[in-house]
């Protein structure tokens, strides 16, 4: 059973983060917009809030779970480099000498 949950993936590449900012914000403002018109139409401030909740549910879905589109860039990453020596090296610092001051 833990095996389907470790198979979904969850992460989200950069790009994608910028993309589900926008989604998110683009449905914020218009549900804000047609909440406000309609309300102001039936003259209930309560069907402004219901129609602005939808929307935020409603971008909640679209953005908050890593869909497929939000992980279409990943970053490449570069090897890493194994070290070569077994002696611990010396920082640059102890190999200078200090100056004394008068």
């Amino acid at each position: 059973m833990l095996s389907i949950f470790k198979s979904i993936p969850t992460h989200m590449d950069y790009k994608g983060q910028k993309l589900a900012e926008q989604i998110f914000q683009g449905i914020i403002l218009v549900s804000a917009a047609i909440g406000f018109l309609y309300g102001w139409t039936v003259e209930q401030f309560g069907w402004t809030v219901y129609v602005v909740l939808a929307g935020f549910a409603v971008s909640c879905v679209l953005t908050l779970p890593p869909w497929p589109m939000y992980r279409k860039s990943p970053l490449a990453w570069q090897p890493s480099v194994p070290e070569t020596s077994s002696e611990p090296s010396q920082k640059p610092q102890e190999n200078i000498k200090k100056k004394k001051h008068k």
